[in-house]
Protein backbone atom coordinates (compact mmCIF):
# COMPACT_ATOMS: atom_id res chain seq x y z
CA UNK A 1 0.00 0.00 0.00
CA UNK A 2 1.31 3.54 -0.71
CA UNK A 3 2.53 5.64 2.18
CA UNK A 4 -0.29 7.83 3.56
CA UNK A 5 1.93 10.89 3.65
CA UNK A 6 2.65 10.49 -0.06
CA UNK A 7 -1.07 10.10 -0.81
CA UNK A 8 -1.89 13.23 1.22
CA UNK A 9 0.77 15.21 -0.60
CA UNK A 10 -0.49 14.05 -3.99
CA UNK A 11 -4.10 14.87 -3.13
CA UNK A 12 -3.24 18.34 -1.91
CA UNK A 13 -1.17 19.00 -5.03
CA UNK A 14 -3.37 17.63 -7.78
CA UNK A 15 -6.81 17.04 -6.31
CA UNK A 16 -8.61 13.72 -5.96
CA UNK A 17 -6.42 10.59 -5.98
CA UNK A 18 -7.28 8.59 -9.11
CA UNK A 19 -5.83 5.52 -10.77
CA UNK A 20 -8.84 4.27 -12.76
CA UNK A 21 -8.79 3.88 -16.52
CA UNK A 22 -10.90 6.95 -17.34
CA UNK A 23 -11.13 10.13 -15.32
CA UNK A 24 -14.78 10.52 -16.31
CA UNK A 25 -15.52 7.39 -14.26
CA UNK A 26 -15.44 9.74 -11.26
CA UNK A 27 -18.29 11.79 -12.60
CA UNK A 28 -20.27 9.46 -14.88
CA UNK A 29 -22.23 6.35 -13.89
CA UNK A 30 -20.53 3.06 -14.65
CA UNK A 31 -21.67 1.38 -17.91
CA UNK A 32 -23.88 -1.64 -17.61
CA UNK A 33 -21.56 -3.84 -19.71
CA UNK A 34 -18.16 -5.22 -18.79
CA UNK A 35 -15.68 -2.65 -17.49
CA UNK A 36 -12.98 -3.86 -19.85
CA UNK A 37 -13.22 -5.13 -23.43
CA UNK A 38 -10.85 -7.88 -22.38
CA UNK A 39 -13.40 -9.48 -20.09
CA UNK A 40 -15.57 -10.70 -22.94
CA UNK A 41 -12.70 -12.50 -24.64
CA UNK A 42 -10.64 -13.63 -21.67
CA UNK A 43 -12.10 -17.14 -21.51
CA UNK A 44 -11.49 -17.88 -25.19
CA UNK A 45 -8.00 -16.39 -25.13
CA UNK A 46 -7.13 -18.27 -21.97
CA UNK A 47 -8.31 -21.52 -23.56
CA UNK A 48 -6.25 -20.78 -26.66
CA UNK A 49 -3.22 -20.10 -24.51
CA UNK A 50 -3.75 -23.31 -22.56
CA UNK A 51 -3.97 -25.28 -25.80
CA UNK A 52 -0.80 -23.58 -27.01
CA UNK A 53 1.08 -24.45 -23.84
CA UNK A 54 -0.13 -28.04 -24.04
CA UNK A 55 1.09 -28.16 -27.64
CA UNK A 56 4.48 -26.82 -26.51
CA UNK A 57 4.81 -29.59 -23.90
CA UNK A 58 3.84 -32.22 -26.45
CA UNK A 59 6.54 -31.02 -28.82
CA UNK A 60 9.33 -31.03 -26.27
CA UNK A 61 10.82 -34.30 -27.44
CA UNK A 62 11.14 -33.29 -31.09
CA UNK A 63 14.57 -32.05 -32.24
CA UNK A 64 13.19 -28.70 -33.40
CA UNK A 65 11.79 -27.89 -29.96
CA UNK A 66 14.65 -28.96 -27.71
CA UNK A 67 15.48 -25.32 -26.99
CA UNK A 68 12.77 -23.41 -25.16
CA UNK A 69 13.18 -19.62 -25.35
CA UNK A 70 14.43 -17.98 -22.15
CA UNK A 71 11.88 -15.28 -21.28
CA UNK A 72 12.96 -12.23 -19.28
CA UNK A 73 10.45 -9.74 -17.89
CA UNK A 74 11.71 -6.19 -17.27
CA UNK A 75 9.46 -3.85 -15.29
CA UNK A 76 9.79 -0.56 -13.41
CA UNK A 77 8.31 2.91 -13.25
CA UNK A 78 7.96 5.20 -16.23
CA UNK A 79 11.34 6.30 -17.66
CA UNK A 80 13.21 4.22 -15.07
CA UNK A 81 15.72 2.96 -17.65
CA UNK A 82 14.02 -0.31 -18.61
CA UNK A 83 14.83 0.08 -22.30
CA UNK A 84 18.46 0.92 -21.50
CA UNK A 85 18.79 -2.20 -19.37
CA UNK A 86 17.21 -4.30 -22.15
CA UNK A 87 19.57 -2.82 -24.76
CA UNK A 88 22.61 -3.58 -22.60
CA UNK A 89 21.49 -7.19 -22.10
CA UNK A 90 20.90 -7.57 -25.84
CA UNK A 91 24.34 -6.14 -26.65
CA UNK A 92 26.10 -8.53 -24.29
CA UNK A 93 24.13 -11.52 -25.60
CA UNK A 94 25.26 -10.77 -29.14
CA UNK A 95 26.02 -14.44 -29.83
CA UNK A 96 22.41 -15.44 -29.14
CA UNK A 97 19.22 -14.52 -30.96
CA UNK A 98 17.42 -12.00 -28.74
CA UNK A 99 14.15 -10.17 -29.40
CA UNK A 100 12.56 -7.33 -27.47
CA UNK A 101 8.79 -7.14 -27.06
CA UNK A 102 7.41 -3.88 -25.63
CA UNK A 103 4.19 -3.87 -23.64
CA UNK A 104 3.54 -0.41 -25.12
CA UNK A 105 2.88 -2.12 -28.48
CA UNK A 106 -0.25 -3.64 -26.95
CA UNK A 107 -2.01 -0.41 -25.96
CA UNK A 108 -5.68 -0.48 -26.90
CA UNK A 109 -6.39 1.99 -29.68
CA UNK A 110 -8.66 4.86 -28.69
CA UNK A 111 -11.88 5.55 -30.53
CA UNK A 112 -12.44 8.94 -32.16
CA UNK A 113 -14.54 9.97 -29.17
CA UNK A 114 -11.90 8.83 -26.70
CA UNK A 115 -9.14 10.54 -28.67
CA UNK A 116 -10.97 13.83 -28.37
CA UNK A 117 -10.56 13.61 -24.59
CA UNK A 118 -7.26 11.70 -24.50
CA UNK A 119 -6.09 13.93 -21.66
CA UNK A 120 -8.65 12.13 -19.44
CA UNK A 121 -7.44 8.65 -20.39
CA UNK A 122 -5.08 6.80 -18.02
CA UNK A 123 -2.46 5.05 -20.14
CA UNK A 124 -0.80 3.66 -17.00
CA UNK A 125 -3.79 1.54 -15.94
CA UNK A 126 -3.75 -2.26 -16.56
CA UNK A 127 -6.94 -2.03 -18.64
CA UNK A 128 -5.22 0.34 -21.08
CA UNK A 129 -3.38 -2.70 -22.47
CA UNK A 130 -4.69 -5.59 -24.54
CA UNK A 131 -3.28 -8.29 -22.26
CA UNK A 132 -5.07 -11.09 -24.10
CA UNK A 133 -3.29 -10.29 -27.35
CA UNK A 134 0.00 -9.96 -25.45
CA UNK A 135 -0.52 -13.46 -24.01
CA UNK A 136 -1.34 -14.82 -27.45
CA UNK A 137 1.81 -13.35 -28.99
CA UNK A 138 4.07 -14.50 -26.14
CA UNK A 139 2.53 -17.97 -26.28
CA UNK A 140 3.41 -18.24 -29.96
CA UNK A 141 6.97 -17.02 -29.38
CA UNK A 142 7.43 -19.58 -26.61
CA UNK A 143 6.36 -22.24 -29.11
CA UNK A 144 9.08 -20.96 -31.48
CA UNK A 145 6.52 -19.48 -33.90
CA UNK A 146 6.87 -16.04 -35.55
CA UNK A 147 4.32 -13.38 -34.59
CA UNK A 148 3.15 -10.00 -35.85
CA UNK A 149 3.39 -7.46 -33.04
CA UNK A 150 1.16 -4.38 -33.43
CA UNK A 151 2.67 -0.92 -33.87
CA UNK A 152 1.17 1.84 -31.71
CA UNK A 153 1.08 5.51 -32.74
CA UNK A 154 1.59 7.53 -29.57
CA UNK A 155 0.70 10.84 -31.22
CA UNK A 156 -2.70 9.67 -32.51
CA UNK A 157 -3.30 7.14 -29.69
CA UNK A 158 -4.22 4.28 -31.99
CA UNK A 159 -2.64 1.30 -33.68
CA UNK A 160 -1.31 1.38 -37.22
CA UNK A 161 -3.91 -0.91 -38.75
CA UNK A 162 -1.86 -1.92 -41.79
CA UNK A 163 1.57 -2.16 -40.22
CA UNK A 164 3.04 -4.78 -37.88
CA UNK A 165 6.48 -5.68 -36.60
CA UNK A 166 7.33 -9.30 -37.37
CA UNK A 167 9.13 -11.01 -34.48
CA UNK A 168 10.78 -14.36 -35.15
CA UNK A 169 11.52 -17.22 -32.76
CA UNK A 170 14.64 -16.57 -30.68
CA UNK A 171 16.84 -17.94 -27.92
CA UNK A 172 15.91 -15.09 -25.55
CA UNK A 173 12.69 -13.06 -25.39
CA UNK A 174 12.70 -9.84 -23.37
CA UNK A 175 9.25 -8.50 -22.43
CA UNK A 176 9.49 -4.91 -21.23
CA UNK A 177 6.85 -2.62 -19.76
CA UNK A 178 5.61 -0.88 -16.64
CA UNK A 179 2.93 -3.50 -15.89
CA UNK A 180 4.36 -6.77 -17.20
CA UNK A 181 4.37 -8.16 -13.63
CA UNK A 182 0.75 -7.14 -12.90
CA UNK A 183 -1.00 -10.13 -14.51
CA UNK A 184 -0.08 -13.53 -13.09
CA UNK A 185 -0.59 -15.21 -16.46
CA UNK A 186 2.09 -13.00 -17.97
CA UNK A 187 4.42 -13.54 -15.01
CA UNK A 188 4.07 -17.31 -15.38
CA UNK A 189 5.63 -17.08 -18.86
CA UNK A 190 8.85 -15.59 -17.48
CA UNK A 191 12.04 -17.41 -16.52
CA UNK A 192 13.52 -14.28 -14.93
CA UNK A 193 11.86 -11.10 -13.65
CA UNK A 194 13.88 -7.86 -13.36
CA UNK A 195 12.64 -4.64 -11.72
CA UNK A 196 14.51 -1.43 -12.60
CA UNK A 197 14.42 0.86 -9.55
CA UNK A 198 15.18 4.53 -10.21
CA UNK A 199 14.58 7.69 -8.16
CA UNK A 200 11.21 9.34 -8.89
CA UNK A 201 12.73 12.77 -9.67
CA UNK A 202 15.04 11.25 -12.27
CA UNK A 203 12.14 9.34 -13.81
CA UNK A 204 10.02 12.49 -14.08
CA UNK A 205 12.83 14.44 -15.75
CA UNK A 206 13.36 11.62 -18.26
CA UNK A 207 9.62 11.40 -18.93
CA UNK A 208 9.37 15.11 -19.70
CA UNK A 209 12.30 14.87 -22.12
CA UNK A 210 10.97 11.73 -23.81
CA UNK A 211 7.34 12.84 -24.24
CA UNK A 212 8.20 16.31 -25.52
CA UNK A 213 10.88 15.14 -27.97
CA UNK A 214 9.60 11.74 -29.12
CA UNK A 215 5.83 12.00 -28.67
CA UNK A 216 5.14 15.62 -29.61
CA UNK A 217 3.67 16.79 -26.31
CA UNK A 218 4.20 20.00 -24.33
CA UNK A 219 5.66 20.15 -20.82
CA UNK A 220 2.40 21.30 -19.23
CA UNK A 221 0.43 18.30 -20.48
CA UNK A 222 3.20 15.91 -19.41
CA UNK A 223 3.20 17.29 -15.86
CA UNK A 224 -0.60 17.25 -15.73
CA UNK A 225 -0.71 13.60 -16.82
CA UNK A 226 2.04 12.66 -14.37
CA UNK A 227 0.21 14.18 -11.40
CA UNK A 228 -3.24 12.84 -12.27
CA UNK A 229 -2.41 9.39 -13.61
CA UNK A 230 1.24 8.29 -13.73
CA UNK A 231 2.18 8.79 -10.08
CA UNK A 232 -1.06 7.29 -8.63
CA UNK A 233 -0.87 4.34 -11.03
CA UNK A 234 2.76 3.74 -10.06
CA UNK A 235 1.75 3.57 -6.38
CA UNK A 236 -1.27 1.35 -7.06
CA UNK A 237 0.00 -1.06 -9.69
CA UNK A 238 3.70 -0.79 -10.57
CA UNK A 239 5.31 -0.54 -7.14
CA UNK A 240 3.29 -3.44 -5.64
CA UNK A 241 4.48 -5.69 -8.50
CA UNK A 242 8.08 -5.12 -7.42
CA UNK A 243 7.70 -8.00 -4.95
CA UNK A 244 7.51 -10.47 -7.83
CA UNK A 245 10.96 -9.53 -9.14
CA UNK A 246 13.82 -12.02 -8.97
CA UNK A 247 16.33 -9.18 -9.36
CA UNK A 248 16.05 -5.49 -8.49
CA UNK A 249 18.49 -3.18 -10.31
CA UNK A 250 19.07 0.17 -8.61
CA UNK A 251 20.10 3.04 -10.92
CA UNK A 252 19.02 1.17 -14.05
CA UNK A 253 21.51 1.21 -16.92
CA UNK A 254 24.20 2.80 -14.74
CA UNK A 255 24.46 -0.42 -12.71
CA UNK A 256 26.91 -2.31 -14.93
CA UNK A 257 27.82 -4.85 -12.23
CA UNK A 258 24.21 -6.02 -11.85
CA UNK A 259 23.70 -6.26 -15.61
CA UNK A 260 26.93 -8.26 -16.04
CA UNK A 261 25.76 -10.74 -13.37
CA UNK A 262 22.36 -11.06 -15.05
CA UNK A 263 23.96 -11.73 -18.45
CA UNK A 264 26.24 -14.41 -16.97
CA UNK A 265 23.22 -16.02 -15.32
CA UNK A 266 21.34 -16.04 -18.63
CA UNK A 267 24.34 -17.53 -20.44
CA UNK A 268 24.49 -20.31 -17.85
CA UNK A 269 20.78 -21.03 -18.26
CA UNK A 270 21.07 -21.11 -22.04
CA UNK A 271 24.07 -23.42 -21.83
CA UNK A 272 22.27 -25.99 -19.67
CA UNK A 273 18.94 -25.59 -21.49
CA UNK A 274 19.64 -28.11 -24.24
CA UNK A 275 21.86 -30.52 -22.35
CA UNK A 276 19.36 -31.17 -19.56
CA UNK A 277 16.75 -32.09 -22.17
CA UNK A 278 19.04 -34.21 -24.34
CA UNK A 279 20.51 -36.01 -21.32
CA UNK A 280 17.77 -36.68 -18.79
CA UNK A 281 20.35 -37.96 -16.30
CA UNK A 282 21.97 -34.52 -15.95
CA UNK A 283 20.86 -32.44 -12.95
CA UNK A 284 21.96 -28.84 -12.39
CA UNK A 285 21.61 -27.32 -8.93
CA UNK A 286 18.95 -24.60 -9.06
CA UNK A 287 20.87 -21.40 -9.77
CA UNK A 288 20.41 -18.41 -7.47
CA UNK A 289 22.33 -15.17 -7.26
CA UNK A 290 23.88 -16.49 -4.03
CA UNK A 291 25.29 -19.42 -6.03
CA UNK A 292 26.30 -17.12 -8.89
CA UNK A 293 28.06 -14.89 -6.39
CA UNK A 294 30.06 -17.80 -4.98
CA UNK A 295 31.01 -18.89 -8.49
CA UNK A 296 32.13 -15.35 -9.23
CA UNK A 297 34.41 -15.46 -6.18
CA UNK A 298 36.05 -18.85 -6.78
CA UNK A 299 36.57 -18.12 -10.49
CA UNK A 300 38.40 -14.86 -9.68
CA UNK A 301 42.12 -15.43 -10.24
CA UNK A 302 42.96 -12.90 -7.51
CA UNK A 303 41.02 -14.58 -4.69
CA UNK A 304 43.07 -15.72 -1.69
CA UNK A 305 43.45 -19.44 -0.99
CA UNK A 306 41.45 -19.32 2.30
CA UNK A 307 38.55 -17.58 0.52
CA UNK A 308 38.75 -20.00 -2.41
CA UNK A 309 38.52 -22.94 -0.02
CA UNK A 310 35.71 -21.36 2.01
CA UNK A 311 33.41 -20.63 -0.93
CA UNK A 312 34.33 -23.86 -2.73
CA UNK A 313 33.31 -25.81 0.35
CA UNK A 314 29.96 -24.02 0.44
CA UNK A 315 29.27 -24.88 -3.19
CA UNK A 316 30.47 -28.46 -2.77
CA UNK A 317 28.10 -28.93 0.17
CA UNK A 318 25.18 -27.81 -2.01
CA UNK A 319 26.17 -30.24 -4.77
CA UNK A 320 26.55 -33.11 -2.28
CA UNK A 321 23.17 -32.42 -0.70
CA UNK A 322 21.58 -32.28 -4.17
CA UNK A 323 23.23 -35.56 -5.09
CA UNK A 324 22.04 -37.27 -1.92
CA UNK A 325 18.51 -36.33 -2.91
CA UNK A 326 18.75 -38.78 -5.81
CA UNK A 327 19.38 -41.79 -3.54
CA UNK A 328 16.56 -44.24 -2.84
CA UNK A 329 14.69 -43.83 0.44
CA UNK A 330 12.36 -46.05 2.42
CA UNK A 331 9.30 -44.87 4.33
CA UNK A 332 9.71 -44.68 8.09
CA UNK A 333 7.35 -43.77 10.92
CA UNK A 334 8.56 -42.25 14.18
CA UNK A 335 6.95 -40.81 17.33
CA UNK A 336 7.59 -37.11 17.93
CA UNK A 337 8.11 -35.56 21.42
CA UNK A 338 4.41 -34.56 21.33
CA UNK A 339 3.41 -38.21 21.02
CA UNK A 340 2.30 -37.80 17.41
CA UNK A 341 3.12 -40.17 14.57
CA UNK A 342 5.27 -38.69 11.82
CA UNK A 343 5.65 -40.49 8.50
CA UNK A 344 8.98 -39.68 6.91
CA UNK A 345 11.83 -41.45 5.13
CA UNK A 346 14.93 -43.36 6.14
CA UNK A 347 18.30 -42.64 4.56
CA UNK A 348 19.99 -45.09 2.22
CA UNK A 349 22.38 -47.18 4.35
CA UNK A 350 24.59 -48.83 1.71
CA UNK A 351 26.52 -45.81 0.48
CA UNK A 352 30.14 -44.81 -0.16
CA UNK A 353 32.12 -42.05 -1.78
CA UNK A 354 34.94 -42.37 -4.31
CA UNK A 355 37.17 -39.37 -5.01
CA UNK A 356 39.30 -38.96 -8.12
CA UNK A 357 42.66 -37.88 -6.69
CA UNK A 358 43.56 -35.21 -6.06
CA UNK A 359 40.94 -32.58 -6.84
CA UNK A 360 38.18 -34.95 -5.80
CA UNK A 361 39.63 -35.08 -2.28
CA UNK A 362 38.46 -31.48 -1.80
CA UNK A 363 34.89 -32.79 -1.81
CA UNK A 364 35.39 -35.42 0.89
CA UNK A 365 34.85 -33.15 3.91
CA UNK A 366 31.45 -32.00 2.61
CA UNK A 367 30.44 -35.63 2.04
CA UNK A 368 31.55 -36.62 5.56
CA UNK A 369 29.65 -33.66 6.99
CA UNK A 370 26.47 -34.89 5.30
CA UNK A 371 26.96 -38.65 5.82
CA UNK A 372 28.34 -39.56 9.21
CA UNK A 373 30.96 -42.33 9.08
CA UNK A 374 30.76 -42.82 5.32
CA UNK A 375 33.46 -44.93 3.65
CA UNK A 376 35.45 -43.13 0.94
CA UNK A 377 37.60 -44.84 -1.68
CA UNK A 378 40.17 -43.26 -4.00
CA UNK A 379 41.11 -43.50 -7.67
CA UNK A 380 44.28 -41.92 -9.09
CA UNK A 381 44.41 -41.31 -12.84
CA UNK A 382 47.34 -39.69 -14.64
CA UNK A 383 45.97 -37.13 -17.09
CA UNK A 384 47.82 -35.81 -20.15
CA UNK A 385 45.81 -33.54 -22.44
CA UNK A 386 42.80 -35.13 -24.06
CA UNK A 387 44.20 -38.65 -24.06
CA UNK A 388 46.82 -40.79 -22.40
CA UNK A 389 44.83 -41.31 -19.15
CA UNK A 390 46.47 -44.04 -17.15
CA UNK A 391 45.01 -45.67 -14.06
CA UNK A 392 47.78 -45.50 -11.43
CA UNK A 393 46.10 -46.48 -8.16
CA UNK A 394 42.78 -47.35 -6.62
CA UNK A 395 41.61 -48.28 -3.14
CA UNK A 396 37.91 -49.07 -2.84
CA UNK A 397 35.63 -50.60 -0.17
CA UNK A 398 35.57 -54.41 -0.42
CA UNK A 399 31.77 -54.51 -0.70
CA UNK A 400 31.48 -51.60 -3.14
CA UNK A 401 29.39 -53.74 -5.49
CA UNK A 402 26.61 -53.67 -2.86
CA UNK A 403 26.69 -49.88 -2.41
CA UNK A 404 25.48 -46.72 -4.07
CA UNK A 405 28.56 -44.72 -5.10
CA UNK A 406 29.04 -40.94 -5.07
CA UNK A 407 31.91 -40.26 -7.50
CA UNK A 408 33.68 -36.99 -6.64
CA UNK A 409 35.56 -34.70 -9.04
CA UNK A 410 35.03 -30.91 -8.96
CA UNK A 411 35.75 -30.26 -12.66
CA UNK A 412 34.40 -32.30 -15.58
CA UNK A 413 36.43 -31.39 -18.66
CA UNK A 414 36.81 -33.83 -21.54
CA UNK A 415 35.16 -36.64 -19.57
CA UNK A 416 37.85 -39.20 -20.43
CA UNK A 417 39.20 -39.51 -16.88
CA UNK A 418 35.68 -39.73 -15.50
CA UNK A 419 34.87 -42.50 -17.97
CA UNK A 420 37.93 -44.45 -16.89
CA UNK A 421 36.92 -44.12 -13.22
CA UNK A 422 33.36 -45.23 -14.01
CA UNK A 423 34.70 -48.15 -16.05
CA UNK A 424 36.69 -49.26 -12.98
CA UNK A 425 33.61 -49.07 -10.76
CA UNK A 426 31.65 -51.12 -13.28
CA UNK A 427 34.40 -53.76 -13.35
CA UNK A 428 34.18 -53.89 -9.55
CA UNK A 429 30.51 -54.82 -9.85
CA UNK A 430 28.85 -51.43 -9.21
CA UNK A 431 25.61 -51.12 -11.18
CA UNK A 432 25.63 -48.10 -13.49
CA UNK A 433 22.33 -46.80 -12.09
CA UNK A 434 23.90 -46.81 -8.59
CA UNK A 435 26.58 -44.26 -9.55
CA UNK A 436 26.00 -40.54 -8.92
CA UNK A 437 28.77 -38.33 -10.35
CA UNK A 438 29.16 -35.07 -8.38
CA UNK A 439 31.04 -32.12 -9.88
CA UNK A 440 31.17 -28.35 -9.37
CA UNK A 441 31.48 -27.28 -13.00
CA UNK A 442 31.12 -29.21 -16.23
CA UNK A 443 32.02 -28.64 -19.86
CA UNK A 444 29.34 -29.63 -22.40
CA UNK A 445 31.88 -31.91 -24.11
CA UNK A 446 32.45 -33.78 -20.85
CA UNK A 447 28.74 -34.16 -20.18
CA UNK A 448 28.18 -35.56 -23.66
CA UNK A 449 31.16 -37.93 -23.33
CA UNK A 450 30.07 -39.35 -19.95
CA UNK A 451 26.30 -39.40 -20.39
CA UNK A 452 26.39 -40.92 -23.86
CA UNK A 453 28.51 -43.80 -22.64
CA UNK A 454 26.75 -44.21 -19.28
CA UNK A 455 23.12 -43.15 -19.73
CA UNK A 456 21.94 -44.79 -16.51
CA UNK A 457 24.18 -42.93 -14.04
CA UNK A 458 23.19 -39.54 -12.64
CA UNK A 459 25.39 -36.47 -13.07
CA UNK A 460 24.94 -33.54 -10.66
CA UNK A 461 26.72 -30.21 -11.23
CA UNK A 462 26.31 -26.62 -10.07
CA UNK A 463 27.08 -24.96 -13.42
CA UNK A 464 27.63 -25.89 -17.05
CA UNK A 465 30.41 -23.83 -18.59
CA UNK A 466 30.87 -22.67 -22.20
CA UNK A 467 33.23 -25.39 -23.41
CA UNK A 468 36.88 -26.46 -23.76
CA UNK A 469 39.89 -24.53 -25.03
CA UNK A 470 42.44 -25.93 -27.47
CA UNK A 471 44.42 -27.07 -24.43
CA UNK A 472 41.36 -28.98 -23.15
CA UNK A 473 40.82 -26.55 -20.27
CA UNK A 474 37.28 -25.70 -19.20
CA UNK A 475 36.30 -22.15 -20.25
CA UNK A 476 35.68 -19.86 -18.37
CA UNK A 477 36.52 -22.50 -15.79
CA UNK A 478 38.40 -22.41 -12.50
CA UNK A 479 41.99 -23.06 -13.50
CA UNK A 480 43.92 -25.87 -11.80
CA UNK A 481 41.38 -26.62 -9.10
CA UNK A 482 43.53 -28.96 -6.98
CA UNK A 483 46.45 -26.53 -6.86
CA UNK A 484 44.18 -23.62 -5.95
CA UNK A 485 42.32 -25.57 -3.25
CA UNK A 486 45.39 -27.10 -1.60
CA UNK A 487 47.53 -23.97 -1.96
CA UNK A 488 50.16 -25.41 -4.32
CA UNK A 489 49.58 -23.00 -7.19
CA UNK A 490 52.42 -20.65 -6.23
Amino acid sequence: MPDKAVDDAMESAVGAHFSGLRLEALRLPAPSGPSSPSSSTSAGAAAALANGLAHAHADVASPSSLRQPFVIGVSGGTASGKTTVCDMIIQQLHDHRVVLVNQDSFYRGLTAEESASAQDYNFDHPDAFDTEQLLECMGQLKRALPVNVPIYDFKNHRRCSERFRKVNASDVIILEGILVFHDQRVRNLMDMKIFVDTDADIRLARRIRRDTVERGRDVSSVLDQYGRFVKPAFDDFVLPSKKYADVIIPRGGDNHVAIDLIVQHIRTKLGMHDLCKVFRNVFVVQSTFQIRGMHTLIRDRDITTPDFVFYSDRLIRLVVEHGLGHLPFTEKQIITPTGSVYTGVDFCKKLCGVSIVRSGESMENALRACCKGIKIGKILIHRVGDNGQQLIYHKLPMDIDERHVLLLDPVLGTGNSANQAIDLLRRKGVAEERIIFLTLISAPEGIQCVCTRFPKLKLVTSEIDTGLSEEFRVIPGLGEYGDRYFGTDN
